[in-house]
């Protein structure tokens, strides 16, 4: 479930990579030399170091990046599912880990079509990030019917996986807002917006058939993680996150922005374009996880920073993207009451307080079938 790229794309991600550790983005991660190692936990249920060790699949995506960022900046011993000789070459040139791991972060190749594999490299973790999707190498359809079939295959192998996996507890998979924003038209109720939270999914015949295949892909994924965890031993959380931005998503991201965008126009006028920047994106992941330790969180978490609602902001989106200026044909959202209305409380109260619930509650709310 690798990120394919480009020979540029990949120059590109190296250099921007590379500038972010010059300027010391986390302690772990200095250039001192190579290393593969896989280090096992040892002793306890929990995983190693007192079951602060845990897989990230997809480290180096530009989430995934942030999310091992983030997760070596609290402390946590970060072991990297890598599926190509490509990512391995690319952290090799980059010589951003310290030997034998020493720094905080390990490698392992894993396949996360083999489930055999996926035990592995989960073997000795108390979580799992599942960060990794698949992106069109030619980086302008930015996603296939194809793709989106796989994705949801891989989905449910790396669940599958964390079920076997005596070691791990808990799994924060990331999906994407337009699981929950697709379907067909209705309507309008004049009364307001309609509420688009943590309850609603996107439908997937009207992705297929309007060939939203990153978005087919995306809620395909998600339902399949939920099938394969509903009644296991495995707390599992979904953080669904709007259009990534940040420092350099251009090159680091381009290829999923455009995928993501495809259809922007209709989620324009909707009142469900929006974005959130990838550092926001990473401290949900770890809110999540740590949350989850103490069942406060669960369920699934809808993640944006900004609604864009004016042509100017699309226009702005575009061109950072390099993408056509369609600005002159986009009527603002602001000029009509807007149809939907996207909603983050969930998060909000996550990222804001200490409030405890219990973890079962939440499973009635994942509802798609």
């Amino acid at each position: 479930m690798g990120v394919l790229r480009s020979t540029h794309g990949m120059q590109a991600e190296l250099e921007e990579m590379r500038s972010a550790l010059l300027h010391g983005v986390a302690p772990g991660w200095r250039p001192t030399g190579d290393a593969r190692a896989v280090k096992r936990a040892v002793g306890g249920p929990e995983g190693g170091a007192g079951g602060r060790t845990v897989c990230v699949t997809g480290g180096i995506s530009f989430v995934g990046f942030a999310v091992v960022d983030r997760l070596l900046r609290n402390g946590y011993t970060v072991r990297l599912a890598l599926e190509t000789q490509e990512d391995l070459d690319k952290l090799r040139e980059m010589e951003m880990f310290g030997e034998d791991g020493r720094d905080g972060v390990w490698t392992v190749m894993a396949n996360m079509m083999e489930p055999e594999s996926l035990n592995r490299a989960f073997d000795g973790c108390t979580g799992v990030f599942h960060t990794s999707a698949f992106v069109d190498p030619g980086g302008m359809s930015g996603y296939t019917k194809h793709m989106a079939a796989l994705e949801a295959q891989a989905a449910e192998r790396v669940i599958e996986a964390c079920v076997r996996t005596e070691s791990v507890r808990k799994c924060v998979f990331t999906s994407s807002l337009l699981a929950c924003v697709w379907r067909e038209s209705h309507p309008h109720d004049t009364r307001g917006p309609s509420i688009i939270d943590e309850n609603c999914w996107s439908d997937e015949t009207f992705c297929r058939d309007n060939k939203l295949w990153f978005a087919y892909g995306k809620t395909a994924a998600e339902k399949a993680a939920w099938r394969a965890a509903r009644g296991r031993d495995l707390k599992l959380v979904t953080v669904c996150p709007a259009l990534v931005t940040g420092p350099g998503f251009r090159r680091r991201n381009s290829t999923a922005s455009i995928a993501y965008l495809k259809g922007s126009q209709a989620m324009l006028a909707g009142g469900v374009l929006a974005t959130v920047n990838v550092e926001t994106v990473a401290e949900a992941h770890l809110r999540a996880y740590e949350a989850m330790g103490n069942n406060a969180a669960g369920g699934r978490y809808i993640c944006y920073d900004r609604v864009i609602r004016r042509a100017e902001e699309f226009a702005e989106l575009e061109r950072q993207l390099g993408m056509p200026d369609r600005a002159a044909t986009v009527q603002n959202v602001d000029d009509r009451p807007a149809r939907f209305e996207l909603c983050k409380r969930k998060l909000g109260r996550l990222m804001s307080s200490r409030r405890r619930c219990t973890y079962e509650d939440y499973y009635p709310m994942i509802r798609f079938e």
